[in-house]
């Protein structure tokens, strides 16, 4: 079973379904284990700790499945040789967020490697697309980590029509399960990116504490601000800010930012502390608003199939939620349509003829 649209051709994959280049928890582990279930798995170079990436990029030059590198595009900018590390890895894309892809973009195509793009508004989208970039992640609020002000629901079709049919765009933030994905497709999004989901995986390198709040956390629980990186002394240019679990730390400081950038080297060590003891009462766990959909830590390729398996059957009109499969027609006897029971009757009632999706072929 898989679900074609655009973006499975350009990036040679079966699903349409990308992991999030988190910063270094998506390691080769998760990168490899993404590609070979035929999403597109993409390590997180991140802020680019030279050595880390060196040994991750070692280990996937041997990968067969195409996979992708991402870097935080104002910090690259700092280090701009990372990227002919990650260019000699021979990725099928790289990545860029946050920041200018322009001064990259000649690199990265002269190198044969296809750039991917994430923005958070219209006038990042121009700057992207004036770039030369071959794939645009339209990405909403919900999303864990940094981002900015606009849902995933406003900011997907925005895109997508400014777009207009140019390059595939890839919708990101909030997205969990199979709904999301057909959700994210009647957008007009060619596939999801997903990253909160992967965290929770089997092979992503975080540290199994978190991946445990991550699954015991309910819709909600999370928080967008600039509490874990005036914490941790990495603030970040506007407009963008962070989502991560609400834990004993940011309960602390919501509403006293101010004061806690009065106390910041305090605070700062006794973050950096906690960071290196695994203390996620203190520490952040960067997670996003899809959190409520995660239940478990599965393997990665079981995570793909599993949202695949539901967008199918939502497109089908075989499916209208996470856990109802919708009725065969009804026939009876002799081929007379038989009633259908009290308890499948809103069921059927929701199953309307769907309209086929101009990019989903079977």
């Amino acid at each position: 079973m898989s679900i074609e649209t655009p973006l499975n051709g350009l990036l040679g994959i079966r699903h349409p379904v990308l992991s999030a280049p988190m910063d270094v928890i998506a390691g080769a582990r998760l990168t490899a284990a993404v590609s070979r279930a035929g999403g597109f798995g993409i390590l997180g170079g991140g802020y680019g700790e030279r050595t880390w990436l060196e040994q991750e990029t070692d280990k996937l030059k041997q990968q067969a499945a195409p996979f992708g590198i991402g870097f935080i595009t104002w910090s690259l900018a700092k280090q701009p040789d990372l990227l002919d590390v990650a260019l000699a890895a021979r990725p099928r894309a790289i990545m860029l967020s946050f920041g200018d892809p322009k001064p990259f973009a000649p690199r990265i195509k002269q190198a044969g490697t296809l750039l991917i793009c994430q923005v958070q508004d219209e006038a990042m989208a121009r700057q992207a697309l004036d770039a030369g970039a071959d794939i645009l992640i339209a990405q909403g609020s919900e999303a864990g980590g940094h981002g900015a002000s606009r849902t995933t629901i406003d900011i997907v079709p925005s895109i997508v029509d400014l777009a207009a049919g140019r390059v595939p765009v890839v919708a990101a933030g909030g997205i969990g399960d199979g709904r999301g994905l057909a959700a994210m497709m009647m957008l007009g999004a060619t596939g999801i990116l997903m990253g909160t989901r992967f965290y929770a995986s089997q092979e992503c390198d975080g540290a199994e504490q978190a991946k445990q709040r991550i699954c015991a956390a309910t819709a909600g629980t999370t928080t967008r601000g600039i509490i874990f990186d005036l914490s941790r002394n990495n603030v970040w240019p506007a407009p963008f800010n962070g989502r991560c679990l609400i834990n004993d730390h940011a309960r602390r400081w919501m509403g006293r930012e101010i004061e806690l950038l009065q106390n910041v080297t305090e605070v700062a060590a006794d973050y950096a502390a906690a960071r290196a003891a695994g203390n996620f009462d203190i520490a952040a766990v960067i997670a996003g608003q899809a959190v409520g959909l995660i239940h478990d830590i599965a393997p990665a390729a079981e995570i793909i199939d599993r949202i695949v398996s539901e967008a199918d059957q939502i497109l089908s009109g075989r499916r209208n939620s996470a856990s109802r499969v919708l009725p065969s027609p009804l026939v009876g006897e002799g081929g007379a349509r038989s009633a259908p029971d009290e308890g499948s009757l809103s069921a059927s009632k929701m199953s309307v003829e769907p309209t086929p999706h101009p990019s989903r072929m079977r």
